[in-house]
């Protein structure tokens, strides 16, 4: 696995929607944190422009990533938000010149798709916030996302005694033995569980054995996010990981309060690893949640899981 060269103050970073239309006041934030890093910052063409929902059409949308992967200087492409579309640009999508020429690109949840793309050409990617709503997110989101960009050594420390339950990441505080202790050392990989499975059987799709697995989600039946992980189950997904990370599994619900699927998100996913050994993490500071830390697709990364909490060091 290669990984992009560390940025340098001075380059350039482009913000491109490949989803969800963004008018530009909604960059400001991100636009003034990357500058206040001393990256130059270059919007895209699809940023203000709207074609129903989303940021453009298929083509244009296509056409603003495409030019921003094969711009030599641009030294990173920071996707403005999620939302749904980003998959309408792999048909044609032309990744070539990253394999000469690695560039980091940035984004979570919809943009799981680029992720995975990345992973099968052998490129490290960025799960991280975006530019979107990134003033409302903590600070160790934009540190992590600073030093994973600028390549200095970091840690994500998942603290049991720190978990917020308004954020989101309650887990550890109220299920704690639900933690398996162990280490381990592999290649990170994985994002929003509905991309993963909606990939199964695409060429985007990935083999996760012997790696580590990251799952988040937002916003979705319960009973959904079963059929999802069974899925993953049938596969083998579960059975031959290095270790298993479980971040945001944020607002699931059940179609009717009164009659309820009986297993929260993570419970889900950690029936379906039954039976195996590796160590397990719940409510790590990563997905849609506030405190929303930059984790290293495709990297070799050291997983370390205690009584204390869990430590992800890349």
């Amino acid at each position: 696995m290669r990984s992009p060269a560390p940025l340098k103050p001075g380059e350039t970073i482009a913000i491109i929607p490949t989803a969800r239309a963004i008018m530009g006041e909604e960059l400001a934030a991100g636009i003034a944190l990357a500058e206040s890093w001393g990256l130059r910052v270059r919007p895209g063409a699809g940023v203000g422009r709207k074609h129903f929902q989303q940021a453009g059409t298929a083509a244009e949308r296509q056409a603003d990533l495409q030019s921003a992967i094969d711009d030599p200087s641009v030294r990173a492409i920071w996707c403005a938000r999620g939302g749904y579309g980003t998959v309408h640009l792999m048909d044609g999508l032309d990744l070539t010149s990253l394999k000469r020429d690695p560039k980091w690109v940035i984004g979570f949840s919809d943009i799981t798709v680029l992720h995975n793309a990345l992973h099968r050409i052998g490129i490290a990617s960025l799960h991280g916030q975006m530019p979107f709503n990134i003033a409302s997110k903590s600070a160790l989101s934009k540190d992590t996302l600073k030093a994973a960009l600028f390549g200095e050594a970091y840690a994500v420390v998942s603290d049991q005694q720190r978990m917020d339950p308004v954020a989101g990441i309650a887990t550890h505080r109220s299920r704690p033995a639900a933690n398996r202790m162990g280490h381990c050392e592999a290649e990170l990989i994985g994002g929003n569980l509905s991309l993963l499975y909606a990939l199964r059987g695409t060429p985007y799709d990935i083999d996760p054995r012997g790696k580590i697995l990251f799952l988040e989600d937002l916003d979705e039946l319960l009973y959904h996010v079963d059929r999802m992980v069974m899925n993953l189950r049938l596969a083998g997904w579960f059975q031959d990981l290095a270790g298993l990370i479980i971040g945001g599994m944020t607002d699931m619900h059940d179609k009717n309060p009164d009659d309820p699927f009986g297993l929260s998100g993570e419970e889900i996913i950690l029936q379906a690893a039954t039976g195996t050994a590796y160590p397990v993490c719940l409510g790590f500071p990563a997905g849609h949640i506030d405190d929303n830390r930059a984790l290293i697709m495709g990297q070799t990364a050291k997983l370390s899981v205690t009584s204390n909490g869990a430590t992800l060091s890349f």
